[in-house]
């Protein structure tokens, strides 16, 4: 459902801007698509939390029985918060990193999570610990491929999860302490092609198919995450029947290798969410550059979000879509502009690339008191939002497919900001 212009300038009355908007048929038609994706028996899904951490999406996933991938101790705090239950049998929760920071290991003793440990030293901290459950192991295989090339997962110049070569080591040394390990996990990437993605989450199954005797204890497999979203095209998506195929035929050769049935598991985050939020801000003003000699110059539509709000442009060069509300593109008098953040910093622009260029894109005309909705923002967006500047975090909201709004959040405060000051 794409909200009407009325209902968005309503909601700008009432909480201001900017504001988060979460669509929620377009998430449970996701956490559809995963379900599908695990419906072969011996197949579960997680889902990377830190992709959108809220406690509603938590619960949503909850009852769809999607289970979660934690990357820290809060994070771990979140799901149980939301309902989830703690423990190894099954492991509900599961804590990947590759260092245990703050109150980490603390949640994983007290609550009795799952670790998936990514480096060797953490092996020896749980011992020290008095750790003496299960354990996953988090694999780097050699290769990988992240959805940017500052973002790859596997391979020679990832900094996750231990090298494939060094697992034998790493299983004397969990024997050694009395920790049995239950499952292997490797996170690769994908890139932003169906057919990369098949080729390497394939290639890793059979990478896992050839560990799996060296690992008599393992239950499980995961594959991590890696789906991609198309960002430029909604309409253009991974196919999901192949993929389904592709997992099951995966499980059917892991059980083969082990000689005894291997729980298969994925790990998606941004498939989940990324589409089924859109970050609401104003345009304040509009302004141009003159050309200079060197035929350089832009016109901005200066809003009132920035990197604070959504850092992938910023970060990466990533692309969101944008949509002037209650202007189409395709009946609109347009013109290339450039959307521009209100931040003291060069870089608090949404309309750039990977080299840190302006990209200007072509939109309605627009005049200041225009609302714009930046596209599929719901992975990575709050989540990774900060109170640099001192600003608050940008409250939360909730459409139901009736129309009904629920806050998800509230916009945050100075108090807030000064709270742990003292």
């Amino acid at each position: 459902m794409t909200p009407d212009s009325t209902l968005l300038h309503s909601l700008a009355q009432q909480v201001g801007t900017p504001f988060w908007l979460y669509d929620s048929s377009v998430i449970r038609q996701r956490i559809a698509d995963i379900r599908f994706l695990t419906e072969g028996e011996g197949i579960q899904a997680r889902f990377a939390m830190k992709a959108c951490p809220a406690t509603k999406i938590l619960r949503e996933m909850k009852e769809n029985g999607i289970w979660i991938d934690a990357v820290s101790g809060n994070e771990v705090l979140r799901a149980l918060h939301a309902g989830y239950a703690p423990g190894n049998n099954p492991p509900q929760v599961c804590f990947t990193a590759d260092v245990f920071r703050d109150n980490a290991l603390q949640v994983v003793l007290e609550h009795g999570i799952l670790p998936n440990v990514g480096s060797p030293g953490m092996i020896a901290e749980l011992a020290r610990a008095g750790y003496q459950g299960p354990i996953s192991i988090r694999v780097n295989p050699g290769f990988g491929h992240g959805h940017v090339n500052s973002c790859d997962t596997g391979g020679p110049s990832s900094k996750h999860g231990i090298w494939f070569e060094d697992l034998a080591e790493t299983a004397r040394s969990a024997a050694r302490a009395g920790i049995r390990v239950v499952m292997l996990h490797s996170h690769i990437g994908s890139g932003p092609k169906f057919q990369e993605l098949h080729e390497n989450l394939t290639r890793l199954a059979a990478e896992f198919a050839e560990l799996l005797p060296q690992f008599p204890g393992v239950e499980a497999v995961s594959l991590g995450g890696g789906i991609p979203h198309n960002y430029r095209d909604p309409n253009v998506q991974i196919p999901l029947e192949p993929l389904q195929r592709m997992f099951a035929d995966c499980r059917e050769k892991l059980c083969a290798a082990a000689g005894r049935p291997i729980r298969l598991e994925i790990e998606p985050g941004r498939y989940y969410v990324a589409p089924g939020c859109s970050l609401i801000t104003k345009v304040t003003d509009i302004k141009q550059t003159r050309t200079n000699e060197k035929g350089q110059g832009a016109t901005f539509a200066m809003v009132d979000a920035g990197f604070v709000d959504l850092v992938r442009p910023a970060m990466y060069g990533s692309y969101h879509r944008i949509d002037v509300v209650g202007k189409d593109v395709a009946h609109a008098e347009c013109e290339s502009i450039v959307v521009a953040g209100p931040l003291c910093e060069s870089g608090d622009i949404f309309t750039r690339d990977e080299s840190e260029l302006l990209v200007p894109r072509l939109l309605p005309k627009m005049e200041p008191g225009d609302l714009l909705s930046i596209r599929d923002a719901g992975a990575y967006g709050y989540a990774m939002s900060s109170n640099y500047n001192s600003i608050g975090r940008a409250p939360q909201l909730w459409l139901e497919a009736d129309g009904t709004v629920e806050t998800m959040s509230r916009r945050e405060t100075l108090a807030d900001l000064l709270r742990a000051e003292g």
